[in-house]
């Protein structure tokens, strides 16, 4: 009995433990979408701003 409750708590154990990691590297990956999205946003916002077109169109010109 002791043996195989012993081959069985490390098998649930693999099993939570990859389901946690699994799960931190999903949030991992959207972390870093999100910032990759947020960094195109702020670069495309630049751009307008640098060239007048855009958001912040410079009409006193």
């Amino acid at each position: 009995m002791i043996s195989s409750t012993t081959s069985t708590t490390p098998n649930t154990t693999q099993s939570s433990g990859s389901t946690a990691m699994e799960k931190a590297i999903d949030v991992q990956k959207k972390q870093i979408t999100q910032i990759l999205d947020s960094a195109q946003v702020q670069s495309q916002q630049m751009t307008a701003q640098k060239t007048g077109i855009g958001g912040n169109v410079n009409l006193t010109a």
